[in-house]
């Protein structure tokens, strides 16, 4: 397995452990943040486990799933310390993550269009 597999595959348990726990809190503890915390940690986190199990690889899947690892990480630490700490550490750290997730996605599905031909 390649290390940015590897990385994805890691990453991937850690967005799928936390997403379940922001989702319980969410629920059950009234914590407003933490529920699109759970909704794109549940939702990237298998993603990045089909990424990672692709049979074919290309430097245009490789990009999209950095993208997609960056854009999960940076938009959940942007929720979880504007939970924790009552405000965001970065600037803009939430459509940023959006803008590389967005990207992400759109790789992904350059990518496997230009796979069809």
């Amino acid at each position: 397995m390649r290390a940015i597999d590897r990385i994805s595959v890691g990453l991937a348990g850690v967005l799928g452990a936390s997403g379940v726990a922001a989702a319980a809190a969410s629920s059950h503890a009234g914590a407003d943040l933490l529920g699109p915390y759970a909704l794109i940690a549940l939702t990237h986190a298998p993603a990045l486990l089909a990424l990672a199990a692709l049979p074919v690889q290309t430097r245009l899947f490789d990009i999209a799933q950095i993208a997609l690892m960056a854009g999960a990480v940076l938009f959940c630490a942007d929720l979880a310390c504007r939970y924790l700490l009552g405000s965001a550490v970065l600037p803009l750290a939430a459509p940023m993550a959006g803008v590389a997730l967005i990207i992400g996605w759109m790789l992904v599905t350059i990518g496997a269009v230009l796979r069809m031909r």
